[in-house]
């Protein structure tokens, strides 16, 4: 059970810090560079506001863990579909093997506070 904890925390925490402190340090220190990942693939301006926004709220829930267990599930599921976006953006747009394979790491990592998340839920 220990070992459980250890894993989904370490992996939680990277993505906390990845997915949701990174970005939100970006918009709030310099805002200059929020738009680097989003404008080359043609999104606008105000799309990668709210995804930094989003990102930074459902990084954010999986690190609260007295939140109800479907709140957690939807931020899972949140950050899930912005990574695969990610990946079929960059395949379609710019094919840059680094752009393409970066999200798909951050996946892995995702999946697999997930996985020790729900063992940790079924243990309990």
């Amino acid at each position: 059970m220990k070992k459980n904890k250890i894993i989904f925390w370490i992996t939680t925490t990277i993505i906390f810090l990845w997915e949701g402190l990174m970005p939100l340090g970006t918009l709030l220190f310099k805002p200059e560079y929020a738009t680097v990942g989003t404008r080359p693939l043609g999104y606008p301006d105000y799309f990668a506001y709210a995804l930094i926004i989003f990102k930074a709220l459902g990084a954010t829930a999986l690190m609260l863990p007295k939140l109800p267990g479907k709140l957690r599930e939807w931020a899972y599921a949140g950050l899930t579909f912005n990574l695969i976006f990610a990946v079929i953006s960059h395949v379609a747009v710019d094919k840059i093997i680094s752009y393409i394979l970066m999200p798909i790491v951050v996946g892995i990592i995702l999946a697999v506070s997930y996985f020790y998340n729900q063992r940790i839920q079924n243990n309990s």
